[in-house]
């Protein structure tokens, strides 16, 4: 299939599936007049990239870790193959989720402790009277 063709089965622009070509995520095959031809699996390529790029990975990590996933729920990554830098790159981006996750806990207890002290309803949620 043309890039046009992949763009409008994934929703994603034809402009980042250039850049993901360019980030070494996908490698269309060249038809003779210099098109890109996809294959059926680059539609579920694009959506794992994108699934991994919305959960806050970069193109470097996705490029790192891209050749074992064999879907959302798979994974194909012998354990000898897993390099210290790829290792190192994973946990980094798992502590940063833990970080931004104990961030919005904070943020929603402080919140939640705000409406408790300001609605006379201490802050159940339920409208106030007007």
């Amino acid at each position: 299939m043309k890039i046009g063709e992949l763009s409008r089965r994934t929703g994603v622009p034809t402009r980042l599936l250039r850049y993901y070509e360019e980030q070494d995520l996908l490698s269309p095959h060249r038809a003779e007049n210099g098109y890109r031809d996809y294959g059926e699996p680059a539609v579920q390529d694009v959506q794992q990239i994108r699934g991994l790029l919305d959960s806050g990975l970069t193109t470097e990590m996705i490029r790192a870790i891209l050749p074992y996933l064999s879907g959302p729920d798979e994974i194909l990554l012998p354990a000898d193959c897993l390099t210290p830098q790829t290792a190192a790159l994973l946990q980094a981006h798992i502590d940063r989720i833990q970080d931004r996750i104990d961030c919005l806990a904070r943020n929603r207890d402080r919140l939640r402790t705000y409406l408790a002290a300001v609605q006379p309803d201490g802050g159940s949620g339920k409208p106030l009277p007007r």
